[in-house]
């Protein structure tokens, strides 16, 4: 349910990383592959020794922190993802041409819901393993293609948005190729089932195009994030929409409105300003171009919107 809330409300604040979103270890809906696999995006290695040739090496400095509000809202700025502030994972162990290292770091997790980034330069390689999880990332830079199981392929850059569905089965002879060094920020849904069906479970790109105005439908009255955005103009196109998982582009007219109850959340900011402020505090984040936050499940709050925003967004049910 929603009703108007003046922007006043905002109270800017920054506190400490809380309990909603944390690392865990136990993770009883979420298969051993799962594990796995959200484990190697994240990355668990030492800071970076290697550098791509694409960029200098930098003079370590503290790594940026997320904030978080007391229920565990957490932001983060676009230099929280900044190459200096990645963790190397290496060489991959296995490639069929290029050079492909990886780095990354983790934003989030509540068990379920994740979110971070991840780096990896030029290289190709099979994916031969069915994927445990849902991802769904968010390009900032690159370029690569996904092969589906029958050599389907899907090519995608920056400002697109790419889901790889869970899989356990048939994304076997899968392919990654990464023609450009790619640098993403991901959101991983470790739902229980295998909510696809079909001989082939695809990828999905959704080109940066795709999120244009007129290719949006006013939803302002039935909201795919917040149920119904009362007098504030909103308009959205869900891109995806299987089992537990939502992916797409939202945008909003200036305007506030609360939000109760709220569904899991991953959105990254691509145009706009916006508050994100907690109602059982009070405490508030201003979102703007390159910021990515995560809600947790139950949220409640305000959503004020101080310029036309456009929002790439992922909900975990």
């Amino acid at each position: 349910m929603v009703s108007a809330a003046p922007t006043a409300a905002i109270i800017l604040a920054i506190a400490p990383l809380t309990a909603a979103f944390v690392p865990s270890n136990t993770r009883s809906s979420t298969t051993s592959l799962a594990l796995s696999y959200l484990d190697n995006l994240s990355g668990q290695q030492s800071p970076v020794s290697q550098f791509p040739p694409a960029y200098t090496p930098y003079q370590q400095t503290p790594a940026a922190s997320p904030s978080t509000e007391s229920t565990g809202f957490c932001h983060a700025p676009i230099d929280y993802f900044s190459f200096e502030n990645l963790s190397s994972k290496g060489p991959r162990d296995t490639f069929d041409w290029g050079t492909p290292q990886d780095w990354s770091r983790k934003l989030a997790d509540d068990g379920v819901f994740r979110g971070g980034t991840w780096y990896c330069t030029e290289g190709g390689w099979e994916s031969p393993n069915g994927k445990a999880v849902t991802e769904v990332f968010y390009m900032l830079e690159g370029h690569g293609m996904l092969g589906d199981a029958d050599g389907a392929k899907h090519f995608f850059g920056p400002g697109d948005m790419v889901i790889i569905p869970k899989d356990n089965h048939n994304f076997l002879g899968g392919r990654w190729d990464v023609n450009g060094p790619i640098h993403k920020i991901w959101a991983v849904n470790a739902h229980d089932n295998i909510e696809e069906s079909g001989p082939i479970i695809r990828a999905q790109v959704d080109h940066y195009k795709d999120f244009a105005p007129h290719c949006l439908t006013d939803t302002s009255a039935n909201d795919p994030l917040y149920g119904n955005t009362g007098s504030v103009a909103s308009a959205s196109n869900t891109f995806y929409n299987v089992g537990p998982t939502q992916v797409g582009v939202w945008t909003c007219e200036p305007g506030s409105f609360e939000v109760t109850y709220g569904e899991r959340q991953w959105f990254h900011v691509t145009e706009g300003t916006m508050f994100i402020t907690d109602s059982s505090d009070g405490s508030s984040k201003r979102c703007v171009p390159g910021d990515t936050v995560m809600l947790p499940a139950g949220w409640s709050g305000y959503v004020d919107v101080v310029e036309p925003v456009k929002k790439m967004f992922t909900v975990a049910k």
